[in-house]
């Protein structure tokens, strides 16, 4: 089944993108190159969103959006739901990822009995698109994220893709509280997955600064993975977070537990121009399945 999902155009700090059936215009901040689209497809979305200066925003409709729809990308469905910040619950610039996740766990699970696979932890998990591309290529994984209804959201996800039976646990809760939590029962994960806000505010009240609380997050998560990790993958979409910038963090943190590391941008091909639309920072540390 093709993708559902399309970025049309990018330019003067807006995308334009076809999603499923309806054709949506949101802000790109960065975007400040010139538009390639002709200036009638830009002219017809059915919806555009506008941020407003308090950090919120609003949908302006031109046809009425349900409250929520499905699509097919990248071998999942997904329920799309326009939220008044301006995300839909996908994020297409992972897809990199979720082709990594979903090879490399392949290749390490066929060298284990079909009685242990791969456990993985997700962090920051939010709709849960790491979550399915793991489950599918066969690993235990733990979703973990601080909004109930976004975990929520994730499970609808999994029910949609086919993944409502796989071994998924569902967690609402504040990440790093999780990880003291697990460190305390001495449990193990062969990967972790993490994507971390810039900013973040949990249900109780504590406060995520990514530039003050990523490294201690790291450090704990050490203390989880096991002697020879599969993987961590890590993302962002911070200002200022490059790849390199991700490189330098994980390493200073995870450097001796794993034999490769690279690093780059997540980027999503573009229908109107020879350049993919740059969204974010990947950062990968691996070792090779043991033969």
């Amino acid at each position: 089944m093709s993708d559902s999902y399309e970025l049309l155009d990018s330019g003067e700090r807006r995308k334009l993108e076809r999603v499923g059936p309806y054709l949506l215009d949101r802000p790109a901040p960065h975007a400040f190159w010139p538009r390639r689209a002709p200036k009638e497809l830009w002219d017809q979305p059915d919806a555009t969103h506008e941020r407003h200066s308090n950090g919120g925003g609003q949908w302006h409709e031109n046809r009425r959006l349900p409250e929520s729809w499905d699509i097919q990308f990248a071998g999942h469905q997904f329920r799309i739901k326009p939220t008044p910040f301006g995300h839909l619950g996908l994020f297409p610039e992972q897809r990199q990822n979720w082709e990594f996740l979903g090879s490399h766990i392949e290749s390490w699970n066929r060298n284990r009995p079909a009685t242990t696979p791969l456990e993985i932890l997700n962090l920051f998990a939010y709709t849960g698109g790491s979550t399915l591309s793991a489950a599918r290529a066969g690993a235990r994984v733990v979703h973990v994220d601080a909004a109930k209804n976004v975990v929520g959201w994730a499970r609808e996800n999994a029910t949609l893709s086919g993944l409502e039976s796989a071994p998924v646990r569902w967690i609402a809760e504040d990440a790093h509280r999780f990880l003291k939590r697990e460190v305390r029962r001495g449990r193990q994960y062969d990967g972790c997955i993490l994507d971390p806000p810039s900013f973040g505010r949990g249900k109780s009240g504590q406060v995520w600064k990514i530039e003050k609380d990523l490294l201690p997050l790291l450090a704990t998560l050490r203390e989880l993975l096991t002697p020879r990790p599969a993987f961590v993958l890590l993302s962002g979409h911070s200002p200022g977070f490059t790849p390199c910038v991700a490189l330098q963090v994980a390493q200073g943190a995870l450097r001796d537990l794993f034999d490769h590391m690279d690093r780059g941008e997540m980027l999503i091909p573009q229908t109107q121009g020879p350049l993919p639309f740059p969204t974010g920072t990947w950062c990968r540390l691996w070792n090779d399945p043991e033969s």
